[in-house]
């Protein structure tokens, strides 16, 4: 019989689709007519009735009678079922062993399927034999299955409810559950709530009659809070991903259960206001603005991942200030933006572009005038960043001389030489190419003026940022011949989406190559950031490492082991260790890991401390004045 303790609640869990993620009789039909030649016509019968009876659009006892009359098994077939089973236990059931086995006494499985292959299942799972409640099969002296127990009440339609009306149960009753003759025990008033479990199928006809409908056994026990596997459950952790980020990024976050939604372009201001408010991850690449004004509106945000270089699209003070963990891809598409470089530098310089159009009209023109190798050359750099030192190294071993300026003093590699000013490279060099960041001061850094400060004839490039180039400078430069040639990767304005259309006055010229916005647009270099962000990302979400982050400190925690760990961002102010100590030793909480990094603005504390604690203990962390984010991993 059932005890009921712990505040008097009892769980009926069903079994198929539910602690399995199959319907247990379906599958032994598969089996068991794997070599018959009309084996799949009658198992997508079976599979049709079966689902027929869980919407309640067929009384259980006549879509059962009709799946058993179509189905020729035995016994070994049921043994096969069983191992095939014990592989396919529902992944938050399998996560959450724990609170099975410590909850055993108040829960009760109650299937319309068959203890014949659902004892070995719950066994495993830690639950008792005497708390499942289901049908058996009757074997004749050859082992084959030649019908049920029909005396067993769970054999007739609204056995459910029979058999819970006969078990008297007095409690706080809960059923979880993917079909309806699941929901029917609420119906009848024998259960308090009902819980459409939809983390191997969904019928509509389900979870429309449903209090909650949940995406795993994690939710059930997040909303009761109940001991669990996990801290919170992933499927109620929205992540949101924009502008056609790589399909690898999408895998990683599905994979681990995270509620995730994809967009191929950009969203406006008002569009993201909209969207974020429920969001807990997002990520971006260099279209999507997330404004002061987005990021306000962002209350259940926990990180931003930029799936490219540049973070400038992003309001950084704003994330830091509401404990937004920020991670880019600094180095992932480095490579495939050098190759463009180089590729288009040298059809600039040998007039190839102009040449092809040429031959598409029809125009034979072989000519050497203005056509150069880059042999010799002088490439002069603003910005000598990760693009740029890349771009160093393979112009130099071209043969060119290399000449950069950044405002930050590097270090120049091979032969590279460093210059004082712009101008100082503008003077020297016979191609100029950007790589530089996005910033507001950087806006139409380079203009007329700039322009005039070149080598008549210059080769210039732009795959940097559309606002550090002023356009309206860059066409008189073209036109007038000061520029040779051009080539344009990015612009002020770009459209969001492969649809929309593309303007600028840059169209038509002779000698410019423009490319939307491909520099990073390899496959190497997309599945590399659709890899390297998330990864970053899960290690925050899962583990609270920071290594990577734009903004905060960076910290590389261990693996959480038998301990709760607490994640506790603050204003890096004096004092806050002191305070979260002071906590401590008033709920008596003993500390079994501890690491702290600080910047500028802000701290990062992190805490791993025993499972024991109370509410009040998270509380009175929460209440520290300096508390921006609070976080609990286990």
């Amino acid at each position: 019989m059932v005890t009921a303790i712990k505040e008097q609640k009892i769980f009926i869990i069903d079994f198929d689709s539910t602690i399995t993620k199959v319907e247990g009789l379906d599958q032994l039909a598969a089996i068991a007519l794997s070599n018959s030649p009309e084996g799949e016509q009658i198992v997508q019968k079976i599979k049709d009735l079966t689902d027929l009876g869980m919407n309640g659009e067929l009384s259980f006892s006549e879509a059962l009678n009709q799946r058993l009359a179509l189905l020729s098994a035995n016994k070994k077939h049921v043994d096969e079922l069983v191992l095939f089973l014990k592989e396919n236990i529902s992944e938050s059931f399998e996560r959450n062993k724990k609170f099975l086995s410590e909850y055993a006494d108040q829960i009760l499985v109650i299937s319309s399927g068959f203890k014949d292959f659902i004892l070995p299942i719950t066994t495993i799972l830690g639950l008792k034999p005497e708390n499942v409640y289901a049908n058996t099969f009757v074997y004749n002296e050859q082992g084959d299955i030649i019908g049920i127990d029909n005396d067993n009440v769970l054999a007739n339609t609204g056995g459910k409810i029979k058999l819970v009306k006969s078990l008297n149960l007095d409690a706080h009753v809960s059923v979880i559950g993917d079909g309806f003759t699941d929901f029917e025990i609420k119906q009848s008033g024998l259960a308090d709530r009902f819980y459409a479990f939809i983390e191997n199928v969904e019928r509509k006809k389900v979870t429309d009659v449903a209090d909650f409908s949940i995406k795993s056994l994690d939710e059930f026990l997040f909303y009761n809070q109940l001991p669990r596997g996990q801290s919170y459950p992933k499927s109620l952790i929205k992540v949101l991903l924009l502008e056609n980020v790589h399909p690898a990024a999408v895998e990683a976050f599905e994979s681990q259960g995270f509620d995730v939604e994809f967009h191929k372009g950009a969203m406006d201001e008002d569009e993201l206001i909209e969207k974020i408010k429920d969001v807990s991850i997002i990520g971006i690449r260099s279209k999507t603005n997330l404004t002061k004004k987005v990021l306000e509106n962002a209350e259940k945000l926990m990180a931003i991942g930029a799936f490219c270089i540049g973070t400038n699209q992003i309001d950084i003070k704003t994330a830091s200030e509401k404990g937004i963990a920020i991670f880019n891809a600094p180095y992932s598409n480095t490579r495939s933006v050098v190759e463009l470089v180089i590729g288009e530098m040298i059809m600039l310089i040998r007039k190839v572009f102009p040449k092809s159009t040429s031959m598409h009209e029809g125009v034979w023109d072989k000519s050497a005038n203005h056509s150069f190798e880059v042999r010799g050359k002088k490439l002069g750099m603003i910005g000598y960043g990760h693009i740029g030192t890349q771009l160093s190294v393979i112009g130099e071993a071209l043969g060119m001389e290399i000449y950069f300026y950044d405002l930050v003093d590097k270090m120049p590699i091979g032969n590279a030489k460093k210059c004082r000013t712009m101008e100082e490279v503008f003077r020297v060099a016979d191609v100029v190419s950007l790589h530089i960041d996005g910033r507001k001061e950087n806006t139409n850094l380079i203009g007329e003026k700039e322009f005039s400060q070149m080598k008549d004839g210059v080769i210039f490039m732009n795959l940097a940022r559309g606002s550090v180039v002023e356009i309206p400078a860059l066409v008189n430069a073209l036109k007038s011949g000061k520029i040779h040639g051009a080539g344009v990767d990015v612009f002020p304005e770009e459209p969001k989406t492969n649809s929309d259309p593309f303007v600028s006055e840059l169209m038509g010229l002779s000698n410019v190559i423009l490319t939307p916005h491909i520099g990073g647009s390899t496959e190497e270099a997309q599945q590399g950031i659709g890899t390297y962000v998330p990864e970053r990302l899960l290690e925050y979400i899962n583990n609270g490492s920071t290594t990577g982050s734009v903004n905060f400190p960076e910290l590389t925690l261990p693996l959480l082991k038998n301990s709760h760990r607490m994640l506790h961002v603050h204003k890096n102010v004096p004092g806050i260790l002191a305070k979260l100590n002071n906590v401590f030793a008033k709920h008596n909480i003993n500390v079994t890991g501890q690491y702290l990094k600080t910047d500028e603005t802000l701290g990062y504390v992190i805490v791993d401390i025993e499972k024991s604690y109370s509410r009040e203990f998270v509380q009175d962390i929460k209440a520290i004045e300096e508390t921006i984010k609070f976080r609990m991993l286990f």
